[in-house]
């Protein structure tokens, strides 16, 4: 299993305790072989990722010119092959981690797993 960061162990632990019966993601779910584009989290059968951008305050990897250009390229992708991608910070699961679960959960079931 790889190796996951805090923000992604945060994520478990909201999603263990708000989403029971709902299905678990898959970590670190390369999506678009042989590139190496990976989702932090994702539900593969549903095609809904879910990507934890932390460090967006303190010029973290995803808001500098590179990685943020790199990320444009592997949502562009993703959107072609028909993925959701829900995008949530450190703030967002920290502050409200109800409206984030919530939100997961009706794309959930508008994907097709009903509860």
């Amino acid at each position: 299993m790889p190796e996951q960061s805090s923000l992604e162990r945060t994520f478990g632990t909201y999603w263990i305790t708000l989403c029971q019966g709902f299905p678990e993601p898959v970590c670190e779910y390369r999506f678009t072989p042989p590139r190496k584009f990976k989702f932090d989290l994702a539900w593969p059968e549903l095609k809904i990722a879910v990507e934890l951008e932390g460090g967006v305050y303190s010029g973290g990897r995803h808001t500098r010119g590179k990685g943020f250009e790199g990320d444009c390229e592997k949502y562009n992708l993703a959107a072609e092959q028909g993925w959701l991608v829900l995008r949530y910070t450190t703030n967002m699961l920290k502050s409200n981690p109800h409206k984030v679960m919530e939100q997961i959960q009706k794309n959930i079931n508008r994907r097709g797993v009903k509860q």
